[in-house]
């Protein structure tokens, strides 16, 4: 039985939430990145579970790669990215515009970006797949800035004012989100119009996902992305903005586009296209282990041995 909000506590948490933004914002952008590594830091001395967590995730990933003094110091700078995710973030307004966007968001070639801008200007429906890596904001804020529509699928936070005043902040420049729960009818429309849609593709999907390797374990993923694809016959190409030289310096890698064409016809081919985007942002994070977000139980479902199945 779900427990009923508190309307007042909510708005309590966040008036609190906006006082200690409006506070961050006022300080320099250099100091807010400090204090959002110290953020990291601090939480990686004091978040134990997290941190154990992390630790267990890295090592079933990278298997003898790092000693374990190693890993607890890549946990220590995964801390410390998101930490400073946060303030990124909270400054996107502020710090990127039209002006001056090449100099936060940089593709590798001239030809990278004119060849991705002719993609999302084609007509035809895009699905643009990432995951909790690098600064998943930041490719729909600039496209934003760019005129390019985008939208993006995110679950609703369960305290509706914060939700809000977070749907504002990235709703700034242009980008819209939908609920992952009942906008479905929306989601295809925008397809069927030759939108852009992004998403995260590495969330746990519970029991009933699809169960593809990443990192040499079983993970449960959503069907719908490669469900969408194929129905809608959607390329998705899977990107992700890595930081590469200080805060707010970023760079778009583009590991796959996939064509749902190639799949037409595969009695496989919702499994073979959900292994291929896992596989594809497998290699980006191998890249830049420490932009990743080991702290969240991505394997937190396995697959039922069919034994236990039967007896179910």
């Amino acid at each position: 039985m779900t427990k009923e909000r508190s309307p007042t506590l909510d708005w309590i948490v966040y008036a609190l939430m906006r006082v200690v933004v409006s506070l961050i914002q006022a300080l320099p952008f250099a100091l807010a990145c400090r204090l959002g590594e110290f953020i990291g830091w601090l939480g990686y001395r004091v978040d134990k579970r997290h941190r154990n967590v992390a630790l267990e995730n890295l090592r079933h990933a990278f298997p003898g790669q790092f000693s374990e003094d190693e890993l607890l110091q890549l946990v220590q700078k995964v801390f410390q990215h998101f930490g400073l995710l946060l303030i990124e973030i909270l400054f996107l307004p502020r710090r990127v515009n039209i002006q001056n966007w090449r100099r936060h968001f940089q593709f590798r070639t001239e030809e990278d970006v004119r060849r991705f801008l002719d993609m999302a200007l084609s007509g035809r429906p895009v699905l643009l797949a990432t995951g909790h890596f690098g600064n998943w904001e930041l490719s729909g804020f600039v496209l934003g800035l760019l005129g390019v529509p985008l939208y993006a699928i995110a679950r609703p936070l369960d305290n509706p004012y914060v939700d809000d005043y977070l749907r504002r902040l990235r709703e700034f420049h242009g980008q819209k989100i939908l609920a992952k729960q009942g906008d479905f009818e929306h989601i295809q429309e925008v397809l069927t119009k030759g939108g852009i849609l992004g998403t995260l593709a590495d969330q746990d999907a519970g029991q009933r996902g699809l169960f593809v390797e990443f990192f040499h374990r079983p993970a449960s993923t959503h069907k719908a992305l490669a469900l969408l694809a194929l129905e809608h016959k959607v390329p998705i190409v899977v990107l992700a903005s890595v930081r590469t030289d200080g805060p707010l310096v970023y760079r778009a890698l583009v590991e796959d586009v996939i064509l749902p064409e190639e799949y037409e016809g595969r009695p496989d081919a919702i499994k073979a296209i959900t292994q291929r985007y896992s596989t594809a942002l497998e290699q980006l994070i191998r890249q830049y282990p420490e932009q990743y977000f080991w702290l969240h139980r991505r394997w937190k479902h396995q697959p039922i041995a069919k034994g236990k199945k039967k007896a179910a």
